[in-house]
């Protein structure tokens, strides 16, 4: 069985995965992510984790690769990865009392078939309304500066989640979507 690379240094996709008893390796492709928010969200989170699979595919033959990219979308802007306190507090401001899309994008290479599949995965995300006081508090004891939208579901940030509709694992960073087409990958 060929070894799993997981293209992605993120904590959450890496307890996805070891939760499923998946073995796996970690290969970061370091993307500038930036270059690509003006595509629409569905193909700049599918673009990125292509590129980013296929990065990891250069350094790893024989391997199946494991890219994923994910963005939060609300009113048709795309918020990814805060760069700053004040700009995680305007994406939470933002998302108060509205539903938005998290969309993961996500790619799987078989290095040495040159077998290829992208995808994505998109959960509709409602939040109920918060407080500046309450966005104040979370940005002091919260680590949101590598999170889209400035959240994570399965962390402290659940507490302003009042409706998930669609996948679940997808809002934390790696759809359920994925481990089916592992399997036709050869990975169990």
């Amino acid at each position: 069985m060929k070894q799993l690379i997981l293209a992605s240094e993120s904590a959450r996709r890496k307890k996805i995965l070891k939760d499923r008893g998946i073995k796996f390796k970690i290969s970061p492709s370091n993307i500038d992510e930036e270059t690509f928010e003006h595509l629409e969200p569905v193909k700049m989170v599918e673009t990125l984790s292509l590129l980013k699979a296929k990065k990891a595919a250069s350094k790893n033959p024989n391997s199946i690769i494991l890219g994923a990219d994910t963005t939060v979308v609300v009113n048709n802007e795309i918020l990814s990865k805060p760069k700053s306190k004040a700009d995680a507090y305007q994406m939470l401001k933002n998302l108060s009392g509205k539903t938005h899309k998290v969309i993961t994008g996500f790619a799987i290479i078989d290095s040495s078939k040159e077998k290829t599949i992208v995808s994505h995965t998109v959960t509709y995300v409602t939040f109920r309304k918060i407080t500046d006081s309450e966005i104040n508090k979370y940005l002091e004891k919260a680590d949101f500066m590598d999170k889209a939208g400035a959240y994570a579901i399965q962390e402290e940030g659940g507490v302003f989640v009042e409706q998930v509709k669609g996948d679940y694992l997808n809002v934390v960073g790696l759809p359920s979507k994925v481990f089916e087409y592992l399997k036709e990958f050869g990975v169990k």
